[in-house]
């Protein structure tokens, strides 16, 4: 019996499947299908756009009507706001590619959320002290402020090319005295609470210079970046700020981060780590001093008691005060203390101490083996951490890979004693050279604990230990007090003065701000800047009018990091940081940066904003909840920005621009050899060649275009490899767009009517329907189904902010569907066009506001004068397909594709069979190709058994 069978696909799909078009060199498949796509009346070109002009034109529009403040100036008051942050550059003079896309990301979430009604807020500001402009300062002679604020100038040029609607009226700069004030009375409140303390840390100092230097001008041969001598390490006052006081909370609060998956699980885990809580016991190992006056035990934090039995040497840290002791009469000792800090960080080098040996306190157990009554070696090694634990470490070679390295170094042929195994069957086995490093049973080495879990076992150590006061149970922290004193000028400046007969003294609130003094940079070389002015050292003390000094330390720029973000709440009060009232305008919704800011600029804003809220600042917070206080409800990591590097195959040097030939981009050569260059794609340097100047690119191919060429590339998280030839699909689709947009402008609609009322009132009448009306209908039908599925898709992709790349696939996407469907009416037309504008709005601004000009000419801007679309899924059934696309089949091979009315559900068999033929006839196509000749269906249904109809 002849088959005939009909396969329901959309109708572009059945036409591409007959277009003899090869898209085989297209790579992207929106690209793709945009190319292929048959666009109908709205494909004409109507004029090439200029996307760099229209860029020039809505910007100036924009300044004259202040439309950018008015897109985030309404965040003031909390009531549906939404504040989105992007961290703030330091201002060194160029913006980079990585710059573009982080303000880009933000951008787009802030003008997103004012389409969708919210009162946003998106400032912008500069992290503008800090160690590259005094270094400059030193090397050109000019004043840090002159360079700084020159370079601000050049950046907030660029930023201003890239179609933001930053708030300029609420832009800060921290070397502003307006705003350093502030931090100076940030740590007065500190200070007034004992969380701002003085106490002596351990500095890199210059003895040429006689300055503290930053770790930063230290080189790798701890050499002095200015006079090029040895650094040597002092001690010195300094200032910190307790957050210790507050690791609990800071602890405590990224479990609800992850909860509420708020913040990206990898910079979770960074902070956690840093944080690095941990529990165990504080074990005491009696010390064997011969010919020496050192009667204190040996104190070592342990997380792991179970393997005490396994201790075979004790090593300290170069700062353990017992070592210090012996030091002053050893001079073998000091020379090597001297070498470590050139040392690399798993140096297993160690110098034992003569003389000195320590006991394990199980050695005063009657029950513990021989060999663990053995005295110990005890050395000072580089690995054991001065600041972490008690700075001393019991070393376990049989369980401890680190332990296990030292030990091999030292005594390559004493074998390791291994106390607990795997099993209880492994637990006789003979000592092995590999350390086993988890929890287990108790070996023979273990005395009467042989067989017992090791964590229980461990429980029993410490209390046996504890009844003889040789152990306690401890918890330690890796996380120390924030230091914050730079021996530098370029920073806010410590408000005390220092008194000889009252001591420190906080710099009276009406004394604010102590400014930075004038210095002249063409002379000043060696020392502190602020040391070396007396008009700034010297003043009287606040409390008893005695001569006294100022402080002459500045604070680390962390500290204005540290709370930027609520000063652009309100950043021109004059008296406080920010009032109570625009403190309800925090915390800050979406906050987007870098990944290398993970632990030290995001844990100290927690610690900062945790602070604040535990004052009259943030009314919101109370005495029970200042602790869960966060200052980012989400936090956006986007990933770096690599660019194409050409690298020489004979020698893999990187090329310069001008020395590869581009001729044929996919086969770059090395001109000087002719050779094919080896391609990838790195993090961009100046050293690889691989940079791009974004100003330059904005300049050739528009903001816009820029903008949605980097969103489209890659997902907000994942590494974006920069390819500029890709640009040409963004900029492609922003032609054909504007080409439908014009034609759709053209077209008279009746703009009292919705699109939905309008496919209401038509349904109606489509019994009488005919064909032609039909296909009009499922046109209609389908644009307004792939506009829903569209809005949808995209609000969620602009909530998460993650997946903004699907943002442009899907209008792309859209765009097809529309040129498609040019049969549609004018009213559905332009709505659809009028949401899809809306939707890219916050991608393309100033593309989307010249569509809108076009599709409105009598609005405003089109952030003003509308909203983000919302979802309408209720004429769903209403709008299904009237019109079914048929693929004919003809002995197996498709003849053509005819549109016929889709069939009634009640047919089958040979019923269906002749209804379709009967319809595929009727049509003006299917009677001109199907009605005679080879393919005519009546006599291929009584000769050809093979014929079907999809």
């Amino acid at each position: 019996m002849p088959m005939l069978h009909q396969r329901l696909m959309s109708c572009a799909t059945a036409r591409r499947a007959l277009s003899s078009l090869s898209s085989s060199s297209i790579r992207h498949p929106i690209i793709a299908r945009t190319k292929t796509t048959t666009l109908g009346a709205t494909s004409r070109r109507f004029y090439a756009i200029d996307l760099i002009s229209i860029d020039e034109k809505w910007r100036q529009r924009w300044r004259e009507s202040h439309e950018t403040s008015k897109v985030s100036k309404k965040g003031t008051d909390g009531q549906d706001k939404h504040y989105v942050l992007p961290m703030f550059p330091y201002p060194s003079g160029t913006l980079h590619l990585g710059h573009l896309r982080v303000y880009s990301i933000a951008d787009v979430v802030a003008r997103f959320r004012t389409l969708r009604g919210e009162k946003v807020m998106l400032p912008m500001g500069w992290d503008a002290f800090g160690l590259p402009a005094e270094n400059a300062a030193i090397e050109r002679g000019v004043a840090p402020e002159k360079w700084t604020r020159s370079n601000m100038a050049k950046m907030k040029e660029q930023l201003e090319l890239m179609n933001g609607s930053w708030d300029w009226d609420r832009e800060l700069s921290t070397c502003d005295p307006g705003f350093y004030k502030h931090t100076q009375k940030l740590f007065l409140m500190l200070h007034e609470r004992g969380l701002a303390y003085q106490a002596e840390a351990e500095v890199n100092w210059d003895p040429v210079d006689k300055t503290v230097l930053a770790n930063e001008q230290v080189d790798a041969n701890g050499n002095s970046w200015r006079s090029g001598v040895k650094v040597e390490k002092r001690k010195l006052k300094q200032w910190f700020f307790r957050i210790s006081e507050f690791r609990e909370a800071l602890l405590e609060e990224l479990e609800a981060l992850a909860k509420e998956n708020a913040w990206p699980e990898r910079v979770l885990a960074q902070q956690k780590n840093w944080l690095g809580k941990s529990t165990g016991a504080s074990v005491k190992f009696p010390v064997l001093a011969m010919g020496h006056d050192i009667h204190a035990a040996i104190e070592v934090f342990t997380t792991r008691p179970d393997t005490l039995f396994g201790v075979q040497y004790v090593a300290l840290a170069a700062s353990h005060p017992i070592v210090a002791k012996l030091a002053a009469s050893d001079p073998e000792l000091q020379a090597f203390i001297d070498t470590i800090p050139g040392l690399p960080a798993d140096s297993k080098v160690g110098y034992l101490l003569p003389h000195l040996r320590a006991i394990n306190p199980l050695a005063y157990h009657e029950e513990t083996p021989d060999a663990t009554k053995v005295s110990l070696p005890v050395y000072v090694a580089p690995y054991v951490l001065g600041d972490y634990g008690e700075g001393a470490v019991m070393g376990v070679p049989g369980h401890d890979l680190r332990d296990n390295a030292f030990w091999k170094e030292h005594h390559y042929d004493v074998p390791v004693r291994q106390v607990l195994s795997a099993s209880e069957d492994e637990s006789t086995t003979a000592m092995k050279n590999e350390p086993f490093v988890e929890h287990g049973v108790m070996t023979e080495h273990s005395g009467s604990f042989k067989g017992k879990n090791s964590v229980a076992a461990g429980e029993e150590i410490v209390k046996l230990l504890e009844k003889a006061d040789l152990a306690k149970r401890v918890e330690k922290w890796r996380l120390r007090d924030w230091l914050i004193s730079r021996q530098r000028y370029w920073g806010t400046p410590i408000p005390i003065i220092h008194c000889d007969s009252c001591g420190p003294i906080p710099v009276p609130d009406e004394q604010l701000p102590v400014k930075l003094p004038d210095v002249d940079w063409a002379e000043t070389r060696n020392g502190s800047p602020l040391e070396s002015s007396p008009e700034f050292v010297n003043t009287t003390c606040p409390k008893c009018n005695s001569p006294a000094r100022r402080d002459t330390d500045t604070m680390d720029t962390f500290v204005d990091s540290s709370w930027y973000y609520a000063r652009f709440a309100d950043p021109h009060n004059q008296e406080q940081l920010f009032s109570p009232e625009a403190g309800r305008t925090l915390p800050v919704d979406t906050y987007i940066g870098g990944i290398e800011h993970a632990i030290l600029h995001l844990l100290y804003s927690r610690f900062i904003f945790k602070f604040l809220a535990s004052t009259s600042l943030l009314p919101q917070y109370s005495e029970e909840t200042y602790k869960s206080a966060e200052p980012f409800k989400r936090l956006i990591t986007q990933g770096m920005v690599h660019g194409r590097t050409y690298i020489n195959p004979d020698n893999g040097r990187f090329l310069k621009p001008d020395e590869v030939d581009l001729t044929d981009s996919n086969q770059p050569k090395v001109v000087s050899s002719g050779k094919t260059a080896d391609v990838s794609f790195e993090k961009m340097s100046k050293s690889k060649y691989n940079g791009v100047d974004p100003s330059e690119f904005i300049s050739k191919y528009g903001a816009d275009a820029t903008r949605a060429h980097m969103l489209f590339q890659a997902p907000v998280g994942d590494v974006l490899n920069w390819d500029e030839a890709k640009i040409s699909g963004v900029t492609r689709w922003l032609q054909r767009l504007h080409d439908q947009i014009v034609a759709i402008a053209s077209e008279p609609s009746d703009q009292t009517t919705t699109a939905r009322e309008y496919l209401v009132e038509k349904h109606k009448s489509l019994g009488s329907a005919s064909t032609e009306e039909l296909k009009q209908w499922d046109a209609e039908g389908a644009i307004w189904r792939h506009l829903q599925r569209t809005i949808t898709s995209i609000t969620t992709s602009y909530e998460e902010v993650y997946s903004l790349n699907t943002v442009v696939s899907d209008l792309m996407i859209l765009t097809n569907t529309l040129a498609e469907n040019d049969a549609a009416s004018p009213i559905v037309k332009h709505e659809a066009a009028r949401a899809l504008i809306s939707m890219m709005a916050p991608v393309t601004p100033a593309f989307a506001e010249e569509c809108w000009a076009l599709l409105r000419p009598s609005a405003s801007s089109i952030f003003s004068s509308t909203s983000f679309p919302v979802p309408d899924n209720s004429l769903a059934e209403l709008v299904r397909p009237r019109i079914q696309p048929c693929a004919v089949q003809v002995n197996g091979k498709v003849r053509g594709v005819v549109d016929i009315p889709a069939p009634p559900a009640e047919l089958s068999g040979d019923e269906l069979r002749d209804w379709m033929v009967k319809e595929i006839l009727a049509t003006k196509e299917g009677a001109a190709r199907f009605s005679e000749g080879p393919y005519d269906l009546r006599a291929a249904k009584r000769a050809i058994p093979t014929m079907r109809v999809v």
